[in-house]
């Protein structure tokens, strides 16, 4: 990792080896472009490369470049595709609407969120664990939360990761401060504990071997495997954080999409109010990616070793730092909650998951080892062998199909990929045609490695 750093004006993200950012400085005058005295955050110098998945669009865009004519099929960045059904559309837009006249319109809202809207969301996911409406916090989105969770946590705690798992978890350590240095060796930080997952464990990590941290961030059904814990693994897990004194932050973002009896809530597990938190979305769940509404729940239950209920730090974060979510986003959450709402956005899902039966059974058919795609809307192959990034990078060149490469998620994916099942149906079977034509009859170096 180079140390330096230019203080010319350069487009952000641009790196240059050291002799250049020398002749740089050195080529240096004033004005436009001119170094401030404040140095950089020292945990952004920490970070590697970019963030997985800007990096992956600007691969695809560099494609493009080189390919100008060709239909790419992206099975990457795991984004929605399918329009949101109209009566949770028309919500919003009546309120919109309504913002335009003197009896409808609203100004800011509780940072809390809509307490409608925090009723529904209890009364819908947690009815039967007894989760409190004043415990759910209405966000702008999983992703956010975990910024704001690590916020209200701090630099000096420790945390433990599953290996794979979703990059904000750790890059949102690195830069609050928890991580320290990077060890190239291993692709590993320094004070992260990285908890394997893999086909050997059932994709559950051996929790007798794992160290205490004090807080485990944890993601069921996980991003990038598509496994859903099963109980008895989260009741492993609750009893593990209770036995240590720690936190679980549980991401249940994909909870929707599972179809079996595996937990949909960390919640469900006796013992987990006094040692959980648990962040969720609408995003995945009824296509809201770029509506953006999520939200927190945090149990009163919950203490820090001091005997200080976390919820009251958790809502003084949210007050500090956040507005509450746009009115109109949370109109549209509470349409989707409506019984009519509820049964469209199940129709949605239903459509993604027979997407990802089709990629399964694609890849199942060429002999590789392939795992999710039940309780997930992902897919995860395993190319024994071979690094995740040269496998992108053939998919791409030899069928211009967008994949994810298993390395950006931790290296426990070195060997993997990871497909997204958000698509219209005829791009997923036309992908599965040109993969089926890339790796069948042995055609591609990946399969014989």
């Amino acid at each position: 990792m180079y140390k330096l750093s230019a203080c010319c004006s350069m487009s952000c993200g641009i790196s240059l080896p050291p002799k250049m950012i020398l002749a740089s400085l050195r080529g240096h005058k004033q004005g436009n472009g001119r170094c401030t005295n404040v140095p950089r955050n020292v945990n952004l110098e920490k970070l590697q490369n970019n963030y997985l998945f800007p990096e992956i669009s600007k691969r695809e865009l560099q494609h493009l470049e080189k390919y100008p004519n060709a239909k790419v099929i992206s099975l990457g960045i795991g984004d929605t595709t399918e329009p949101i059904p109209e009566q949770i559309s028309l919500s919003m837009a009546n309120y919109a609407h309504a913002l335009s006249t003197a009896e409808g319109y609203r100004g800011y809202g509780a940072e809390q969120g809509n307490q409608v809207l925090r009723k529904a969301i209890a009364e819908t996911f947690y009815k039967d664990v007894a989760i409190k409406d004043t415990e759910v916090f209405v966000s702008d989105g999983a992703q956010c939360d975990i910024s704001r969770l690590q916020l209200l946590l701090g630099s000096k705690v420790t945390i433990a990761v599953q290996d794979p798992s979703f990059p904000a978890y750790i890059d949102s350590s690195v830069i609050i401060g928890q991580a320290g240095d990077f060890q190239d060796k291993t692709g590993k930080y320094q004070n992260i504990e990285y908890m394997q997952l893999g086909p050997q464990n059932n994709f559950f990590p051996n929790l007798t071997i794992t160290p205490r941290t004090d807080i485990i961030f944890f993601c069921s059904p996980n991003n990038p495997t598509g496994h859903a814990a099963t109980r008895k693994q989260l009741q492993q897990l609750v009893e593990f954080a209770r036995d240590n004194g720690s936190i679980i932050i549980f991401d249940s973002a994909y909870a929707t999409y599972v179809s079996d009896d595996s937990p949909k809530s960390i919640f469900e597990i006796p013992g987990a109010k006094e040692v959980a938190i648990e962040i969720s979305s609408f995003s995945k769940f009824a296509g809201f990616t770029g509506v953006r509404l999520g939200w927190t729940v945090v149990p009163e239950e919950l203490l820090f070793s001091g005997g200080f209920p976390v919820i009251h730090d958790f809502n003084r974060i949210v007050c500090t730092c956040f507005n509450g979510a746009s009115n109109i986003s949370q109109a549209g959450g509470l349409a989707c909650l409506s019984s009519e709402g509820f049964q469209a956005i199940r129709a949605v899902i239903d459509y993604y998951k027979e997407n990802a039966r089709i990629l399964v059974d694609t890849f199942a058919s060429l002999g590789l080892e392939v795992y999710g795609g039940v309780n997930a809307p992902y897919v995860w192959v395993h190319f024994p062998g071979s690094k995740s990034w040269n496998v992108f990078a053939e998919i791409l060149e030899k069928t211009h199909i967008i994949t994810v490469p298993g390395s950006g998620f931790g290296p426990g994916g070195a060997e993997y990929i990871r497909i997204s099942a958000f698509g219209r149906r005829e791009r997923i079977i036309e992908a599965s045609w040109r993969l089926e034509k890339l790796f069948s009859m042995g055609k591609s170096p990946l399969l014989t490695v």
